[in-house]
């Protein structure tokens, strides 16, 4: 394993965060702020509590796991797409780096930035809600694993994009709209019971239901179920990058 190939990739693509250092860290403070105003104060003033907790205290996982995830998609599909874009992919491939270490190094600081981003919502949304977090272990292993597989999934992304349009296209039209029905805002047993059925489709709400449990021992899924999921996930990104550096599908166009 070449750790030098790893370690240069890694610090380029931190350099870029540090630099954003300020808009990196105002922005996830200023919509969480927003998302609590609007749901935590207008809904919450209509839905007091959800199986037992507080609506603003509720949708914390949620919120976490929205801003997580959209992040790490867009930092790992800009990350890999950018060196397409300058033709300066060719001098990284021809370098002596394998695809492992080349996915290594921008996933992992994908997942660096938006695990930060992460732990800055929750610092947050303590000056807010009271919170608890009833299973810190699982807590930190979903919102790692998070941040790990939709860095992947942008990775590929970022490679199968051929313009800046089509990196937003699959975050915006596919992702954005499973969070938002995946229970981000509400438990779907609240749902009638044709539509919990189909809401159950939907990926995104065993990475929630998961999330949730973590922090008050409540979910819409059994708990084995989400953590099949998200590795089940994982795995399936794993397998699809493998294949792409395998057949250079996307990348050598």
């Amino acid at each position: 394993m070449n750790w030098t190939a790893i370690a240069a990739i890694y610090r380029f693509e931190m350099a870029r965060f540090f630099r954003t250092m300020m808009q990196s860290f105002l922005s996830p403070v200023l919509s969480t702020s927003l998302y609590f105003v609007v749901f935590g104060t207008a809904i919450g003033s209509r839905i007091q509590e959800v199986e037992g907790v507080s609506y603003g205290a509720f949708i914390v996982p949620g919120l976490i796991m929205l801003s997580v995830v959209m992040l790490a998609i867009s930092n790992a599909s800009f990350g890999i797409y950018f060196p397409k874009f300058l033709g300066t992919i060719y001098e990284l491939l021809s370098a002596p780096v394998n695809f492992i270490e080349i996915v290594i190094g921008y996933v992992g600081a994908a997942a660096t930035k938006s695990l930060f981003v992460g732990i800055v919502i929750l610092i947050t949304a303590t000056f807010f809600v009271d919170i608890r977090i009833e299973h810190p272990f699982a807590m930190a292993a979903f919102l790692i694993l998070s941040c790990l597989s939709f860095s992947l999934l942008g990775f590929i992304i970022g490679i199968w994009a051929s313009n800046f349009e089509q990196m937003s296209l699959v975050p915006q039209l596919v992702v954005t709209p499973l969070i938002f029905l995946g229970g981000t805002f509400y438990s779907i047993s609240m749902l009638p019971p044709v539509w919990q059925t189909i809401t159950l489709f939907n990926p995104v709400v065993y990475l929630i239901s998961g999330f949730r449990w973590s922090f008050y021992g409540l979910a819409d899924v059994p708990i084995v179920y989400s953590l099949l999921a998200i590795l089940a996930f994982t795995g399936l990104c794993l397998g699809i990058i493998g294949w792409i550096f395998k057949t250079g599908w996307r990348i050598r166009s």
